[in-house]
């Protein structure tokens, strides 16, 4: 399975932010709480319905959506 596969887009939850398989957890909240430097251990102990998978998709859709094509011109 491909862990964006995670990821859920549903215009009806959060204004139609990225969340974590359909919960109300945005994948930017999830960014958000390792930025400030909290470990994996504590953002899966403050929130018991996310997996480690679901923060490893995290990562991967942020990394997935910065990555642009350079154009150049001709």
């Amino acid at each position: 399975m491909d862990p964006i596969e995670r990821i859920t887009i549903d215009p009806g939850k959060c204004g139609g932010r990225p969340c974590i398989r359909g919960m109300r957890i945005r994948v930017v909240d999830i960014l958000e709480m390792l930025s400030c430097g909290a470990s994996y251990d504590e953002i899966l102990e403050d929130y018991p319905y996310l997996e480690r998978e679901d923060i490893l998709a995290a990562l991967a859709y942020a990394a997935r959506q910065t990555d642009h094509p350079i154009l150049k011109a001709a």
